[in-house]
């Protein structure tokens, strides 16, 4: 649902972005064609697919980033990686040390203190969060 409260990338997200990708292509077979993305009827403004990409883009760098922070500290890259998608998506369990049958009980407390901002940067979704950080926020 692309209203839900979990985190990790909404439907609408992910058909916009697949939508995207594929006018991609065909913008490369077909320079010269317009073809605007679309939901239902609607054409979606430039400005919503630029924050689609930006997202998606800041959510693959905090995927990668979180997974090589985990595996430098010590953490099997299957376990650090699945981790990381488990918590930025709020979903539970992953693979590995933190699989259906384990949990995250095992874990050093980097691991877990890690692992807690990821929920917490998965449940604000990113943007959320990258945005408190600013200066411009703090002085209003």
């Amino acid at each position: 649902c692309s209203g839900s409260t979990g985190g990790g990338i909404k439907m609408m997200r992910a058909m916009i972005l697949y939508k995207q990708v594929f006018r991609e292509i065909v913008r490369s077979l077909h320079p010269q064609a317009v073809r605007p993305v679309r939901l239902g009827t609607k054409p979606v403004p430039e400005t919503i697919l630029h924050a689609v990409l930006g997202f998606s883009f800041m959510y693959m760098v905090s995927i990668v980033s979180l997974t090589l922070i985990l595996s430098a500290t010590g953490l099997e890259l299957i376990t650090a990686f699945s981790a990381v998608v488990a918590c930025l998506n709020n979903t539970g369990p992953g693979l590995g040390l933190v699989g259906p049958a384990s949990n995250y009980q095992g874990l050093e407390d980097i691991h877990k203190w890690v692992l807690s901002f990821t929920m917490i940067l998965g449940r604000l979704e990113i943007f959320t969060f990258l945005v408190v950080l600013t200066p411009t926020f703090w002085r209003r």
